[in-house]
């Protein structure tokens, strides 16, 4: 061999043992268990600014999962397509498992207290009003199609980013944990 390619073999082995040796191992976490079942008295907390849901059994904190949020994550949902994810107490009013986003629990928003606010402010009619609360009263889905907005979920398709359009984004498997873990009618808090 030329003695130019052998000093060039030589400098190049060095760069990629140097640049081999500068690498820090990096290792993936492996995913969290699934929570202990059945659950006791389940029930799920919500706190956006942590990006995280809470999920108890029995006043246990038994799981942690990172979310997503909606577009505009700051806030109080107030009206359909303000992108903001709602605060207050619901209920799962239902589980999806053909949701387009793997895996969906449906959240009973609008609760009394945006109702109350959207009849106030002329959002909604009272026959609205009264159809919401008949609904919260049996624990059913109140209705998704006034003004106030619906189809809140808590669903799959990934967690990193706020980019929903006011629903709670899991990481598929961690929605998959929480779809079987809990029940309808499980009591759901989300906090500012």
């Amino acid at each position: 061999m030329k003695p130019r390619l052998l000093i060039a073999i030589a400098l190049l082995s060095l760069l990629v043992g140097s640049f081999s040796a500068a690498r820090v191992s990096h290792t993936v976490a492996p995913p969290p268990s699934p929570p202990p079942l059945p659950l006791n008295q389940p029930r799920i907390i919500v706190k956006k600014a942590e990006r995280k849901l809470y999920l108890y059994s029995d006043k246990k904190l038994v799981r942690t999962y990172r979310v997503g949020l909606g577009l505009t994550p700051i806030g109080d949902k107030v009206r359909e397509g303000d992108r903001r994810t709602p605060e207050g107490d619901f209920y799962i009013f239902t589980k999806n498992d053909k949701s387009a986003f793997y895996l969906s629990l449906g959240v009973s928003y609008p609760n009394a207290a945006h109702a109350r606010r959207g009849l106030r402010d002329g959002l909604i009619s009272q026959v609205q009003y009264n159809s919401i609360m008949s609904a919260l009263n049996q624990k059913q889905a109140p209705p998704q199609n006034t003004r106030l907005g619906g189809d809140i979920y808590i669903h799959g398709n990934g967690s990193s980013s706020d980019w929903t359009w006011g629903c709670v984004a899991l990481e598929d498997r961690d929605i998959r944990a929480l779809f079987d873990a809990v029940l309808v009618g499980t009591p759901v808090t989300i906090r500012p």
